[in-house]
């Protein structure tokens, strides 16, 4: 049976406070879960109409509470002991003192999580909360431009059945509290100067660069789906032959898992040093690194528990809009469904996902690189051969090293031996090799060194004529020669 603590409370119905237990979440430290539908000593009890239920839940967060927490809340239903009820995800705030709009930024409005309860702030908790408020967020710094167009934001919105009104770009908190436009409304507008980079390299290191693609300079929306695009052509997906002589098919990389790591990446990156994501691809994996490492306040612990703290807000409620991200803090266990926490390197300064690529995958790449290297040097002998045969043959010249003797057979070597500068009928020959069967005569001597130009018949358009007899040709003379030079 559940229990409540400082992450989690349960109430039975919707009721008035919810907007209280809102509030105490976005002012503690990590945030928390608050599920509707589940009695206070953890008994599931279920909800009806949850559709409507959540859209209500929705809209009392929204219009509120100040300053805005959208981007860092969700709501949605989950089934408990075959019932419904309602959860939503709360996220620690980055503009505290949040608080009940009605009541303003009074004791009366703020309250904080204290273990599995809610504590009214007093003023001065108020005003020590106000002081270390992050004015240095994205929604505080302006735009470096001013003259900004959201053509393609608004397309996406459109897109998803969304309404585009006057209110459209107020509504995204695009502006800061004297009217400009904000560092967010740059990065969704249809013309920066920011963008990220997507680097190919031949091997597992940074020395061979063979490939550098940038895609930005638009709405971080745009640049994210043509990403998303890019990195579903470089995934590629292959056939594994398993035991049982079927066909398997693979990626190299787990595509839900790659698509929330780039989102995530895109989301949370600290933008405020113009500094952007990068995906690198290697010969052995795939890394996305992002600027800005966890929010501070997070630990790895609850970071990999799921809890989520937007850095971004404003760009987590527009991707949530356009439904490139589902639920807060889900991306991370699509991630460990697929990957275990070693993929994941976190410093203070910057936060990587290394994606290694299929071990059946790698084997592929390497047996097909040993075919073609072997292909390759298979086809540098036969050129070595054919100058060297030409050489010895047509020069009359005699290499120290040299392995043309190596492609007649031993059969053929001797024939030549035995044909000499004279001109012999097969007959002739045939005894001369002490053979008596002449269909072995003919595949294993005669046919090779007529298919090789070793030997040439004395009458060639009559080649059933009793009288024919065979000869050693300019280039059978010069193969002779070098066997019986080889052999002193």
């Amino acid at each position: 049976m559940w229990q409540e603590d400082n992450l989690t409370e349960f109430k039975a119905e919707l009721n008035d406070k919810l907007e209280k237990e809102v509030v105490a979440f976005l002012n503690s430290e990590k945030g928390g879960d608050i599920y509707i539908g589940i009695a206070d000593n953890g008994t599931c009890l279920g909800i009806d109409n949850p559709d409507q239920l959540q859209l209500m839940i929705s809209d009392r967060i929204k219009n509120n509470i100040e300053p805005s927490c959208l981007g860092l809340f969700d709501v949605y239903p989950i089934e408990k002991e075959k019932k419904t009820i309602i959860k939503i995800v709360i996220s620690r705030g980055t503009e505290k003192p949040y608080y009940i709009k009605k009541f303003g930024m009074s004791p009366k409005g703020c309250f904080v999580r204290k273990g599995s309860g809610v504590q009214q702030m007093d003023r001065t908790m108020i005003d020590a909360y106000y002081t270390r408020r992050t004015h240095t967020s994205l929604r505080n710094i302006v735009s470096p431009k001013f003259d900004l167009t959201f053509e393609q934001l608004k397309i996406y919105y459109q897109a998803k059945g969304l309404n585009i009104n006057d209110s459209f770009l107020k509504n995204l908190d695009f502006y800061t509290e004297d009217g400009k436009f904000n560092y967010v409304a740059y990065l969704m507008s249809d013309n920066n100067t920011l963008s990220i980079k997507v680097a190919k390299y031949s091997g597992s290191d940074k020395v061979d660069l063979v490939e550098n693609e940038e895609f930005g300079f638009c709405s971080i929306v745009k640049a994210t789906k043509s990403i998303l695009d890019k990195l579903q052509i470089e995934n590629r997906t292959f056939t594994k032959i398993t035991g049982a002589a079927e066909r398997l098919q693979k990626d190299m990389i787990n595509k839900t898992a790659l698509r929330e790591a780039l989102i995530n990446a895109m989301v949370h990156n600290n933008y405020s040093r113009e500094i952007t994501p990068v995906v690198e691809i290697y010969s052995d994996r795939l890394s996305i690194t992002s600027y800005g490492g966890l929010v501070s306040g997070l630990s790895k612990e609850e970071f990999f528990q799921g809890r989520s703290m937007p850095r971004n807000r404003e760009i987590m409620r527009v991707f949530r809009d356009l439904e490139l991200v589902e639920h807060l803090g889900s991306g991370v266990h699509r991630i460990l469904k697929a990957y275990d926490k070693s993929i994941f390197q976190i410093s203070e300064n910057f936060f990587e996902i290394s994606f290694p690529f299929e071990k059946d995958y790698l084997e592929l790449i390497k047996n097909e690189k040993i075919k073609q290297q072997t292909k390759q040097e298979t086809d540098q002998v036969k050129k070595q051969d054919k100058q060297l045969t030409n050489s010895v043959i047509d020069n009359n010249t005699d290499p120290v090293t040299d392995p043309v003797t190596d492609l007649v057979t031993d059969l053929v070597k001797k024939l030549l031996i035995t044909i000499a500068t004279d001109e012999l009928s097969p007959n002739e020959i045939r005894n001369k090799l002490n053979l008596k069967h002449r269909q072995t005569f003919r595949k294993n001597y005669i046919n090779p060194a007529t298919e090789q130009k070793l030997i040439e018949m004395t009458i060639p358009d009559k080649p059933n004529s009793r009288n024919q007899k065979y000869r050693l040709t300019k280039k059978g003379i010069g193969l002779r020669n070098k066997l019986i030079n080889k052999g002193k």
